[in-house]
């Protein structure tokens, strides 16, 4: 399956912490913040019913806070008396997260908020404090693997070409929160410039997989794992290595140029918000093959056949697909949008 137009479902996973997050029924935007959240670090105990010359159990009632409810610094937690009043207070901004059995009270610091936004315009259909699941039509095409966090912007063609690379010379501050699009290789040196200009995200028919280790670090997997916080929004169309996407993927993107689009990383899609009339698409999708040697991906153009019993040179007895290059064991062929 290549380009579709149609109703998408996207899953946001929420950190642990939610302050907030939108409500089942309710209209969001891509880039509309669906939830928001704080995380705490180690929560310190504070002296509760013993600073206030009480019982642990009548801590509760002049309590002026209630647990689990954020404060700032010098904020009264809890007081006794009026002339002669006693009060506990808070020693920094945190969340009151738990009042122990002797009366203790455990304060939580804010360390850093959290903000999850939407990838797709549609309707919230489910959320809970794990999740929250945003339903809505647009254009898709689905990649092979992504890498860093979620991106929205507008699409800008590097490229000239299905086969052209985006090249570092051709990227500035000029194209900042946009979504830059190229058909073949993307190379490192082009995706850490594109980071460094504010660009939100490369699209590219192929990475090397070289490249993605010097930028994402020896953890980086096929799956778009990626554990760095700061780091580029990477969409690789095709594979690794390098490219040329076929022609019916890469000609929509001509017309998309200029449009709204998102990249939701975990599930590897691209998103693009224009007209269900906007680009015209063929009935049948295109399919890709490995290279002989196995460092690039190539579109199966023209007449293919299947073979049953094809003797490769590693004297491998094994079903093909008959191209004018030669032989490509079937295994090594995918139609596009197959891999998840």
């Amino acid at each position: 399956m290549g380009w579709r137009f149609g109703e998408s479902t996207v899953v946001h996973p929420l950190p642990i912490g939610v302050s907030r997050r939108a409500g089942e029924g309710e209209a969001v935007l891509a880039g509309d913040a669906i939830a928001t959240g704080t995380i705490y670090g180690t929560p310190v105990r504070l002296s509760g019913a013993r600073r206030l010359g009480l019982a642990p159990q009548d801590l509760a009632r002049v309590m002026r806070v209630a647990p689990g409810a954020e404060v700032e610094r010098g904020a009264i937690l809890a007081r006794t008396g009026r002339r002669f009043a006693r009060a506990v207070t808070a020693p920094f901004d945190g969340r009151i997260a738990h009042i122990r059995a002797d009366g203790d009270i455990e304060l939580a610091p804010i360390v850093d908020r959290w903000v999850v936004r939407a990838v797709i315009d549609g309707t919230v259909t489910s959320t809970s404090d794990l999740e929250v699941v945003v339903a809505g039509e647009a254009w898709c095409l689905q990649g092979v693997a992504a890498y860093g966090p979620d991106a929205i912007g507008d699409l800008a063609l590097l490229a000239d070409g299905p086969s052209d690379e985006i090249v570092p010379s051709r990227i500035d501050v000029t194209q900042r929160d946009r979504i830059l699009v190229g058909g073949g290789r993307s190379g490192p040196e082009a995706i850490a410039r594109a980071h460094a200009c504010g660009v939100a995200a490369v699209v590219a028919g192929a990475v090397p997989a070289a490249g993605l280790r010097a930028i994402f670090g020896d953890d980086v997997s096929a799956h778009g794992q990626v554990l760095r916080g700061d780091a580029p929004t990477v969409l690789c169309l095709a594979g690794f290595g390098t490219s040329a996407l076929p022609e019916s993927l890469y000609s929509p993107l001509r017309v998309f140029a200029g449009s709204r689009a998102a990249i939701h990383t975990a599930s590897a899609r691209l998103f693009v918000f224009a007209a269900s009339e906007a680009a015209a698409i063929p009935a049948t999708s295109p399919s890709l093959a490995l290279s002989t040697d196995w460092g690039a991906v190539r579109a199966l153009d023209g007449r293919v056949t299947i073979e049953p019993d094809v003797r490769f040179a590693s004297e491998v007895l094994a079903s093909g697909v008959a191209t004018e290059a030669g032989p490509v064991p079937a295994t090594n062929v995918l139609p596009v949008g197959a891999a998840r």
